[in-house]
């Protein structure tokens, strides 16, 4: 079995076998009972495969696992993220295979054992944070504790709920008050689970004046109490957060407390920063906590144990009230839940929990301090000192534009230029969170869309740190990977508005505004039968695009390309990414522009090849069939009969010309083919057009990638390497023509300069090579005595 099981790679799951494998030889001595050969058996047509037969061993099902959970060897992992389960994860993962054991034995050994393992359990997370003299109830579904507590208060509230039911909530409908920064969903499970009506729920608003803007608002929970109480409700439940889902954030849990005491409210409270209770230092905010009535905790992610139940630890005195609300229970399977924990925690100790928590606080303190002193990085809970989830986003204000990003736009900024503004940031933020999950995955980052503030990263050490195993080396890695990527994502800001303007500018090209693309911009290339008004998908377009796609990313400049169908309609359009501060955006717009004008003529000229086609063969057939009728006449009649023709033909052969009639395909004309015979060369053919280029291409330095500017160093240059480099470039200009197609000839600029002979007049064609014209800044050349350079090319260079 041993040998067996070092066939599993995942070590994971080998460990778990050997544990397992030990645990039930210490407890059970017994052995496996065999099954009769002469027992009853299914047809083994109507049973799946893995179930025929006598059965499989355990590395085999091991083995199918490993197969189910991590893929085929060849398949790549779909997520970097990989837990990391330590000796303590083992004990939770153990605790569940004991606890199905356990669940075998005799009642009363079981109702001894379950009860120890609970009371044990409660006195301990009761001890270590702060929680003195409470219960506590053991639940897989985070949320369900919240719901038992909401059922034990509507009993303690209203005494006649046990007989007459919700007819006394109709009487005096309960209210139960929520933060609008609890976490999405919350409300509408309560009120699935208690059986609600949706007006029992009270949304408290967060702070808009003073405070930070994501604790409740407290002097208007005051009023919406007494309003209440004046409608003839009852306050039932308030939820308090002692660090709220998205930023962290602790209420005033002190003053709340005062508050539900004076109008009997119960207080229930969540959230991530009650696992500072086990730390020595703890702030006066999350402290008050410990006299609420009732909270919910995670250890599990706090303390890196997989499968662990969440707690809800509380405070009452009546046991009949916390049986009927579900909060206790007489089975030994309810009771058994807290199992796995009460292994985990005899085997971390007090020391490796505070451990944990401290280390987990660390980490945000120290991303916080470096995060300070980046530029253009915007922390949302600087205030939040003793919070452990870090929220930050990237933030730069553009010169000549409004200032945006701020939590209460001011009166002054257009709503349009906030939206467009904020819908630009939001989308580099995106793309910022998901390239540093990339990077770091130890890191654990979430990106996440908030009201006011938009689109952030946060970073939330205690539900991840425990699990991820992340140190300070991947913070500071982190930190690293975010300044390395700050040029990337203000160049790109910069770069937008120019990209626009280029593209509005240019004839044939629209530009898309998608506030979720987060790189330069989008434009799309509107061909000639384009329905501007359609918003359905465009075949001839998709087809341009895709082109145009292959085109730009045969390129290989830094850009990244892609396509797909807008924003607001089908069509297809081209996004373009990232681009850093030396992007040369006009060239960079032409280049598409002109690609996708030649893609068009290319396929259009495609198009018309087949008709084009056609009618030269029909009009070559009729000029053939009359070249036959004319040989006819000249040859006459007796020609044609076979015998009499043979001797003629031998006595009077005829001199007659070979006819055929070639197709150009670049004029779409029909042409004979006579001066194929006579001068043995075709000739006199009808030359195709240049290539069109953009009149901003520009030679390029090598090395130098397309759509990129020159260094502004390359002034420092001297005046004699630079003359140099262009006539090296002339030179090879000139060379690539061919030797055989072209004449340098030095001629003197006094009289006519330049002028061709007269013999070669009607032959040839002059371009003048790199001299100015006489217009322009440079005096000194083409005066008298200076020396031009002409090429000559013949027309007819090729006969």
């Amino acid at each position: 079995m041993d040998t067996s099981l070092e066939k599993i790679a995942d070590p994971t799951l080998a460990e778990m076998g050997k544990n397992l494998k030990e645990a039930m030889k210490m407890l059970e001595d017994s052995q496996r009972r065999t099954e009769e050969e002469n027992g009853k058996k299914l047809i083994s047509g109507d049973i799946p495969g893995p179930l025929q037969g006598s059965g499989q061993d355990m590395v085999s099902i091991l083995q199918l696992v490993q197969n189910l959970m991590h893929g085929d060897e060849d398949e790549e992992p779909q997520s970097p993220r990989i837990q990391n389960i330590g000796e303590q994860g083992h004990m939770a993962l153990l605790g569940h295979s004991l606890g199905a054991y356990i669940s075998t034995l005799d009642k009363e050994k079981l109702r001894k054992l379950t009860t120890r393992i609970l009371s044990d359990t409660t006195l301990w997370l009761c001890r270590i944070f702060r929680y003195e003299n409470g219960c506590a109830y053991f639940h897989e579904e985070e949320r369900e504790g919240l719901a038992k507590i909401c059922r034990l208060a509507i009993h303690s509230r209203y005494e006649d709920f046990v007989v007459d039911g919700f007819n006394v909530l109709y009487n005096k409908k309960p209210v139960i008050y929520l933060s609008a920064a609890a976490r999405p969903g919350l409300g509408q499970y309560l009120c699935n689970q208690l059986g609600l009506p949706f007006p029992c729920l009270c949304r408290v608003p967060c702070n808009t004046m003073f405070g930070s803007q994501h604790q409740m608002d407290v002097a208007f929970l005051e009023k919406m109490i007494k309003d209440d109480i004046e409608r003839g409700r009852l306050p039932l439940l308030l939820v308090a957060n002692a660090g709220t889902a998205a930023v962290g954030h602790t209420d005033k849990i002190g003053r709340l407390k005062e508050l539900c005491e004076q109008y009997g409210i119960w207080l229930h409270v969540e959230g991530v920063n009650l696992a500072t209770l086990a730390l020595g230092y703890v702030s006066s905010s999350v402290l008050a906590a410990t006299k609420c009535d009732s909270m919910t905790m995670t250890p599990g992610p706090w303390l890196g144990l997989p499968a662990v139940p969440a707690v809800t630890l509380y405070k009452h005195d009546d046991p009949a009230l916390t049986l009927v609300a579900g909060l206790t229970s007489n089975k030994p399977a309810d009771k058994l839940r807290a199992l796995p924990l009460w292994l985990s925690l005899q085997y971390l100790g007090l020391d490796g929990i505070v451990e944990r928590i401290k280390h987990a606080c660390q980490l945000s303190q120290r991303l916080q301090e470096n995060l300070k002193k980046v530029n253009y990085i915007k922390i949302l809970v600087e205030d939040e000192l003793s919070s452990p989830v870090l929220v930050f986003r990237f933030f730069q204000e553009l010169p000549d534009s409004d200032p945006v990003f701020k939590a209460v736009p001011l009166p002054t900024v257009t709503p349009s230029a906030v939206g467009r503004e904020r819908h630009s940031c939001d989308a580099l933020n995106r793309w910022l969170g998901e390239q540093l999950k990339q990077l770091v995955p130890a890191s654990g980052l979430t990106v996440m869309d908030l009201e006011a503030e938009g689109t952030c990263v946060r970073f939330s050490p205690l539900m991840t740190a425990a699990v991820l195993g992340t140190r300070g080396e991947d913070v500071d890695q982190l930190v690293a990977c975010i300044e390395s990527k700050l040029p990337v994502l203000s160049s790109t800001l910069q770069l937008r508005e120019e990209f626009k303007q280029e593209v509005e500018a240019t004839a044939g090209l629209l530009y898309v505004d998608d506030p979720n693309w987060p790189g330069i911009g989008v434009v799309r290339y509107e061909h000639a039968n384009d329905d501007k008004s359609s918003l359905k998908s465009d075949p001839e377009g998709e087809k341009i695009h895709a082109g145009l796609l292959k085109k730009l990313n045969e390129l290989e400049s830094d850009l990244t390309f892609k396509i797909g169908p807008e924003y607001k309609s089908m069509k297809s359009c081209l996004y373009v990414g990232m681009a850093s501060e030396d992007m040369d955006v006009a060239e960079l717009v032409e280049t598409i522009a002109a690609t996708a004008r030649e893609i068009e003529e290319n396929s259009r000229l495609l198009e018309n090849m087949t008709e084009v086609v056609r009618k030269g063969i029909q009009e070559a057939q009729v000029e053939l069939q009359k070249a036959n009728e004319e040989r006819l006449l000249e040859e006459g009649v007796l020609r044609q009969i076979p015998v009499v023709g043979s001797v003629l033909n031998w006595f009077s052969p005829v001199q007659a010309l070979q006819k055929g009639r070639t197709f150009n395909l670049t004029a779409g004309s029909l042409e004979s083919t006579e001066p194929i015979y006579v001068y043995k060369a075709q000739g006199a053919g009808v030359t195709p057009p240049p290539t069109p280029s953009g009149s901003r291409t520009k030679q390029r330095l090598p090395g130098q990638k397309p759509f990129k500017r020159s260094l502004r160093g390359s002034d420092a240059l001297s005046e004699t390497s630079s003359v140099s480099h262009i006539e090296d470039l002339e030179k090879v200009e000139r060379l690539s023509v061919g030797p055989e197609q072209i004449t340098l000839e030095a001629s003197s600029t006094e009289g006519h300069p330049g002028a061709p002979s007269p013999q070669h007049a009607d032959q040839t064609e002059a371009f003048q090579k790199g001299a100015p014209h006489p217009e322009d800044d440079h005096p000194q050349m083409g005066k008298p005595g200076s020396r031009d350079l002409r090429l000559t090319q013949p027309v007819n260079s090729h006969l």
